[in-house]
């Protein structure tokens, strides 16, 4: 594994750490690959059962790192750094079968910030900053910013956003429903560590039918929409944690849910 990325499994839970702290955690090629390879272990991983994703050091994750592409031997080329790097990155933070939370521990800038928002659940604490920062160098949102932004807050505020790199705090974020949850900074980890337990300890399977649920209905129509919802209704009440669950809520006890 390389050493820019950390992953700890502790538990249930895989905590994964963006690790190039004297650069904002920007990513180079070494990064992007690494970070898909440790999101392909966790999934792989049947006792990882919830993943956070964070950085070290100041920065959630700067984006780009610009050395890399302004660098004529190490440039790999923009088409190959979005069809290469992040566009993978996306797809698997969108279809692995279970929750990622987006741990925002400092600045999340370009590509960082759409790394982060492509998260299921997404807590900053309140020090952070988000910034859409693709224009203020005559660049256009990657990483699924067009695609994900406009959903979370609307057509009219991400283009605003996108057009003019404005920074936004955490509080703000929150407000315009971007991100699930801002936090004191004091109660960041905390936060963040029981967020994780808890999901770890939920039913599994159903958390990543609702994922796929909540894709799809970005472009499903509402008898489509319906349709699937009834599919996988069936499925999930198949599982193990199902029967558990009703047998809890009978037997007015917590429930053990095994993710099967």
């Amino acid at each position: 594994m390389s050493n820019f990325i950390a992953l700890q499994i502790e538990e249930a839970v895989a905590t994964i750490t963006l690790n190039r702290p004297e650069v904002f955690n920007s990513f180079n090629r070494e990064m992007a690959l690494a970070l898909q390879d440790v999101l392909g272990q966790c999934e792989a991983n049947d006792a990882v059962r919830a993943i956070v994703l964070t950085g070290s050091g100041k920065a959630f994750c700067a984006g780009q790192d610009l050395k890399e592409v302004t660098d004529p031997e190490l440039n790999p080329g923009f088409r190959k750094i979005l069809e290469e790097h992040y566009n993978p990155i996306i797809k698997r933070l969108r279809t692995i079968k279970k929750p990622v939370i987006g741990a925002v521990n400092g600045v999340a800038a370009g590509a960082g910030a759409n790394i982060a928002l492509a998260c299921d659940i997404v807590v900053a604490h309140q020090k952070v900053s988000f910034i859409q920062a693709f224009s203020l160098i005559g660049l256009v949102p990657d990483s699924g910013g067009t695609y994900t932004l406009p959903r979370l807050i609307g057509f009219q505020k991400a283009q605003a956003l996108a057009m003019l790199g404005d920074k936004i705090s955490a509080e703000e974020a929150e407000a315009m429903g971007m991100i699930y949850k801002a936090v004191p900074l004091e109660e960041f980890e905390s936060t963040i560590l029981k967020l994780a337990d808890k999901l770890s300890k939920m039913p599994t399977k159903a958390l990543g039918m609702i994922k796929e649920l909540f894709n799809a209905s970005m472009s499903n129509s509402l008898e489509e929409q319906l349709a699937m919802e009834s599919e996988y209704q069936i499925e999930a009440a198949q599982t193990d944690d199902y029967a558990e669950g009703v047998a809890a809520f009978i037997e007015k006890r917590q429930p053990n849910f095994k993710g099967q």
